[in-house]
C-alpha cells in the first residue's frame, strides 16, 4: 500500500536507523541518511565535563560495554567504551550477517560515543537538507545546564536564531515543559515539541504548554484516541508521533494527516510511503 500527499509527511529517524545499526552511533546516521530520511532524532545528555553526547539511558549498561552514569562519566571515558551494544551485535550474527557497523579497529569512530557536535558536522556535510530534531532527557543532575550547553552548540554552527520556527532545520523535544520554556525563552524562533505519553485533562482539547508550537504524541496515544489529533490540529499544532514502526500505524498516521513520522525504520516507513 502507497500514499499520495501534496505535503510529505516528515519521515525522522529514531536514534538513526535503529533497527539497523546500534543506536545513537555514527553508524545509524549514515545508514539514516543513506537510506533518505528527512530528519535526525536524538537524545542529548550532558557528561561530568560539559560535553553533549547522544544517549538516551540516564547510564550506558543497556547501550555499551561500560557501566555507569553518563552525568558522573568524562568525555574521555566514553570515548574508551563500545557503543555497538553486545546484545545488537550477536542478535545480527546469529542471523548470519555482517552489518556495515560491526566494529573494525581501524574505524572505531562508526561505534564510539557520539557527541551532538559529532552529529552536527554530519547533517552539514549530508549533501542535502537532513533536519535534526534535538530531545532534552530529564530529570538530571544539569538542570538548566544542557539547555544552555545545546543553545551555545546550536550558537556556532548558526543554528540558534532561524528567521521563523518553519524555516528552522533544528527542533529541541522533550518531556519538560520546563526545558522547553527556557529554550523558548533564550531562542524564541527555534521550534519545540511537547513530547507525550499520555493525555492529561489540561491538554485534551488540543492546548500544549505556552510558546510550544508542535504536539509530539506517542503512537499509542494515536491508537487510542485519533480524535485528539484533529484537535491538535484544530489548534494550529504540526503533529509528529513516535515510535512509528508497523506498516499498520504508518497507515493510520497517514490518514490522520500528521506531520512527522518518527520511527527506528525509515527505510520501510519511507517505502510504505511510496517515496
Amino acid at each position: 500500500m502507497t500514499h499520495a500527499r501534496q505535503q510529505p509527511i516528515q519521515v525522522v529517524a529514531h536514534r538513526g536507523a535503529s533497527e539497523e545499526a546500534p543506536e545513537h552511533t555514527l553508524a545509524a546516521y549514515r545508514k539514516a541518511i543513506e537510506e533518505g530520511a528527512d530528519a535526525l532524532e536524538c537524545d542529548v545528555r550532558l557528561t561530568a565535563d560539559g560535553h553533549l553526547v547522544c544517549v538516551h539511558d540516564w547510564r550506558v549498561n543497556r547501550t555499551s560495554n561500560g557501566r555507569g552514569a553518563v552525568s558522573a562519566l568524562e568525555l574521555s571515558d566514553l570515548a574508551a567504551l563500545d557503543f555497538g551494544s553486545r546484545r545488537s551485535r550477536e542478535s545480527w550474527r546469529r542471523r548470519g550477517e555482517e552489518p556495515d557497523w560491526v566494529h573494525r579497529p581501524e574505524d572505531r569512530e562508526e561505534t564510539s560515543v557520539l557527541t551532538l557536535e559529532r552529529l552536527l558536522e554530519l547533517v552539514a556535510d549530508a549533501g542535502r537538507r537532513v533536519e535534526l530534531a534535538i530531545e532534552t532527557k530529564h530529570p538530571t543532575r544539569w538542570a538548566g545546564q544542557v539547555e544552555e550547553r545545546l543553545l551555545e552548540l546550536l550558537r556556532r554552527f548558526g543554528l540558534d536564531a532561524p528567521a521563523s520556527p518553519e524555516e528552522s532545520p533544528v527542533r529541541v523535544m522533550s518531556f519538560s515543559a520546563r526545558s522547553l520554556h527556557r529554550v523558548r525563552a533564550a531562542a524564541p524562533t527555534l521550534p519545540t515539541v511537547y513530547l507525550m505519553q499520555f493525555v492529561t485533562p489540561r491538554l485534551r482539547e488540543g492546548r500544549l504548554p505556552p510558546g510550544v508550537g508542535i504536539a509530539g504524541p506517542s503512537i499509542r496515544i494515536v491508537r487510542n484516541n485519533p480524535a485528539y489529533v484533529e484537535r491538535l490540529r484544530q489548534t494550529g499544532h504540526p503533529v509528529h508521533v513516535w515510535t512509528v514502526n508497523e506498516p499498520v500505524d504508518v497507515d493510520r498516521c497517514v490518514e490522520l494527516g500528521v506531520d512527522a513520522i518518527i520511527t527506528n525504520r525509515p527505510r520501510a516507513v519511507l517505502e510504505r510511503l511510496g517515496r
